[in-house]
């Protein structure tokens, strides 16, 4: 795969070289490979259709946590987040001791202790991971999903983006079935705070416990804010944000 520079970006198939635009600029590769026909056919290539099959699924999963976060998601996450977390789901696939391959499925990668920390300290925005933003000591209640941070101190323990005067956090409480697809979440109020030379003893509280017999995902979300005349503004669109799995249970 090559990259186009130059001042004519062409999208599209010339000859044997197909031109396209992906994320990372303007690519082109050669076209040809094998037939769609063969290889969903021939028995050679079973073990491409498992694999597609098992690429399809950890796509599914995580597009399926994404949508279980709901709205929080968009206030804090990079432009590679679907890339990133297909890749986490993969290997929490890939933990499956049971499945026949082709089969292999993120629930059951999640049944054991290794696949749990597997997903804990996840980042959704990688611009802004949560061990470079916040330097605390995080508590996390599993039976209640109550987060706290005792005896806090912005200025030296949250690094700030330049320009901002005020921080918030809120923490959600998800219980997701990867196996069906049910989910449930709840959400504690938004603690919103100046960033001055205060102590802080914050409380997250979610409004309820979430039902469910899947598994349960603990997430706070730290937001940074810029005060003009008694409005806050998100910093330039929330790049500066952190969406963080906590635990996972």
């Amino acid at each position: 795969m090559g990259k186009l520079n130059g001042i004519l970006k062409i999208q599209g198939t010339l000859d044997n070289l197909t031109f396209y635009k992906s994320a990372d600029g303007h690519l082109v590769r050669t076209k040809g490979g094998v037939s769609k026909q063969r290889v969903m056919n021939d028995p050679a290539f079973v073990r491409t259709r498992e694999n597609g099959v098992e690429f399809g699924h950890s796509a599914s999963s995580g597009k399926m946590f994404r949508q279980a976060i709901g709205g929080m998601v968009f206030k804090a996450k990079d432009r590679k987040l679907t890339s990133r977390l297909v890749k986490v789901m993969s290997q929490l696939k890939n933990l499956d001791s049971v499945s026949i391959r082709g089969k292999r499925n993120v629930a059951e990668g999640l049944g054991n202790t290794e696949g749990k920390l597997l997903l804990k300290g996840f980042n959704f925005n990688d611009n802004a991971p949560m061990q470079s933003v916040l330097f605390a000591t995080i508590l996390v209640d599993t039976a209640s999903g109550k987060v706290s941070i005792p005896d806090f101190f912005p200025m030296e323990q949250l690094r700030s983006p330049e320009g901002a005067t005020h921080f918030s956090m809120q923490s959600a409480f998800l219980n997701l079935d990867f196996a069906t697809g049910i989910s449930d979440i709840t959400f504690s109020d938004v603690a919103n705070f100046p960033l001055d030379n205060s102590t802080l003893s914050i409380s997250l509280n979610p409004t309820s416990v979430p039902v469910g017999s899947g598994t349960q995902v603990y997430l706070l979300l730290v937001e940074f804010f810029q005060e003009v005349n008694g409005v806050q503004y998100v910093l330039n669109n929330g790049s500066y944000n952190v969406l963080n799995v906590l635990d996972v249970a």
